[in-house]
């Protein structure tokens, strides 16, 4: 039979970081253990399933080689096993417990790795609309915690080794007894590590690594909008005691643009026309992505009423074709006026009082309205 992707098993995105994997992975694996649903194997394939992919996806290095080679890579670098032999439903939850509950508890299973992946490392990129729309690459130079050159990661002093915590004996947890239970607790001289430093580093101060910056050449594919995300893989904080890099998660944030309001694919701009050419008609040149454009505006134009440019919008990074540019048409009113030009105004103003609401349909339903709304009010 086939096995179903990972990430689709889980409910998680591609991208998702670890905090999400595991509670995706203790949700399933709650609601389907077989302890919960007795006698339903449907429950105790999709509780393996669950469990398959939580192994894989929250180990960094079969992680890695999943995303780019699918089973087919993990099954080879396996050799070809399918998993420890005999596991039972039993075995799988005890792993629940130690894997996604022991951080509650504060234990886990003996012997645990001190070998820790990188932290992921979150960026906010502000793009102006123009980078957004047509793509760009951007240097990004950002602090992170790298290894420490002077003791090469191990925080003690050069000619010196990490000696064994005498607490824990190596083994990073001890064994707490609290009435009737008895619990796994990080070991509270080392944190973990089951080993301790008598001379550190005097570069790091035995923390094994150091703050530094690092510039990255971001390329920014075109179409994106606020709140996509890019992800760098790797270049995130260095692992503690050899484990892998984290990862680095680039957010867009779009700036505010002086002509252009953005909508997902669609663009919208106001266009100022003066109230001789809104009444009588014409053209107007119009900006767009691509160049400027002309747009014919009909006699009798009232503000606010909106064109649509079809295809003049953006081409989004995913999907289909560019969006619309949608011209909203905003009269208006001269200003700084001279004597002979306010004569002419007030002598037009006339002949239009002189025509009736024919020339002002706008207002004589306006008028109306306001009549009706007091003839309302009045008892």
């Amino acid at each position: 039979m086939t096995k179903r992707d990972h990430y689709e098993v889980l409910g998680v995105s591609r991208d998702a970081l670890e905090a999400e994997i595991k509670k995706a992975y203790r949700r399933l694996a709650m609601k389907h253990h077989p302890d919960r649903n007795p006698d339903d194997p449907k429950a105790e394939i999709a509780f393996k399933e669950a469990k398959e992919a939580y192994e894989v996806l929250s180990d960094a290095q079969k992680r890695s080689v999943y995303d780019r080679h699918g089973h087919a890579g993990l099954e080879a670098a396996a050799g070809g096993g399918r998993g420890r032999p005999g596991m039972n439903p039993g075995d799988a939850f005890g792993d629940i417990f130690g894997d996604v509950f022991g951080d509650i508890f504060g234990g886990g299973r003996r012997g645990r790795s001190t070998v820790f992946r990188g932290a992921d490392l979150r960026y906010e990129l502000s793009l102006t609309l123009e980078q957004a729309v047509f793509g760009d690459t951007i240097n990004l130079t950002l602090p992170t915690q790298v290894n420490c050159e002077t003791c090469k990661g191990s925080g003690a002093k050069p000619g010196t080794k990490p000696v064994t915590c005498k607490t824990c004996e190596g083994a990073g947890q001890v064994r707490m007894a609290q009435g009737f239970f008895s619990v796994q607790q990080t070991c509270p001289t080392c944190r973990g590590a089951g080993q301790q430093i008598d001379q550190p580093c005097g570069g790091c101060q035995g923390r094994g690594r150091v703050q530094k910056n690092k510039t990255l050449a971001v390329k920014v594919p075109a179409g994106v909008d606020t709140g996509d995300r890019i992800r760098l893989t790797g270049e995130g904080e260095t692992g503690q005691n050899g484990g892998p890099p984290g990862d680095l998660y680039v957010e867009i944030r779009t700036q505010p643009h002086e002509i252009f309001e953005r909508d997902g694919a669609d663009l919208s701009c106001g266009i100022p026309v003066n109230f001789v050419l809104a009444a009588l008609g014409g053209v107007v040149e119009v900006p767009t992505l691509d160049g400027e454009v002309t747009l014919k505006i009909p006699a009798e134009t009232q503000s606010g009423r909106v064109f649509r440019l079809r295809g003049k919008g953006v081409r989004p990074v995913r999907g289909s074709g560019p969006g619309d540019l949608y011209c909203r048409v905003e009269v208006e009113t001269p200003v700084n006026l001279t004597t002979e030009q306010k004569r002419l105004l007030e002598a037009f103003n006339e002949a239009l009082l002189a025509g009736g609401d024919r020339h002002r349909p706008r207002s004589r339903s306006w008028l109306d309205g306001v009549r009706q709304f007091f003839e309302k009010m009045t008892p």
